[in-house]
């Protein structure tokens, strides 16, 4: 479970307008509470890595993002507990693309933005077996 408080919402959301047409993505930066649910303290923004032909629908983070983001994370006194994107003119639902592409444990979230407005915001969880993704949020 992911406890995601409003600043950390409207981040998202403020990083999936500006982002658009495009992809934003970044790491969820924060903690694990005593029930062993996942609290959000901050959002990093990563830049989308992908193809620049490709930002519109796909978004990648690289080992190296992904390891500076742990870095940041642990010289704050956090871990990395997720990670967020957005999804233009599509729903805030995980495609097969996303499921093919996660790890368990970590939260997922996903904003969407339509015509550069956001909107619905949720929250995954892969399943341990990689099958389909638990809405947390």
């Amino acid at each position: 479970m992911i406890v995601l408080p409003d600043s950390a919402s409207a981040a998202i959301m403020s990083e999936g307008e500006r982002a658009y047409p495009n992809e934003c993505c970044g790491a969820l930066l924060g903690s694990m509470d005593d029930s062993g649910g996942r609290v959000v303290s901050e959002i990093l923004p990563i830049h989308n890595g992908r193809e620049t032909e490709e930002q519109y629908h796909r978004f990648v983070i690289g080992p190296d993002d992904f390891m500076a983001s742990e870095k940041t994370a642990r010289a704050r006194g956090l871990d990395v507990i997720g990670f967020y994107h957005s999804h233009p003119d599509h729903p805030a639902v995980p495609s097969d693309y996303d499921r093919e592409h996660a790890l368990p444990w970590y939260s997922y979230v996903i904003v969407a933005v339509k015509s550069g407005v956001s909107g619905d915001l949720t929250s995954w969880e892969l399943d341990g077996d990689r099958s389909r993704f638990i809405k947390e949020l």
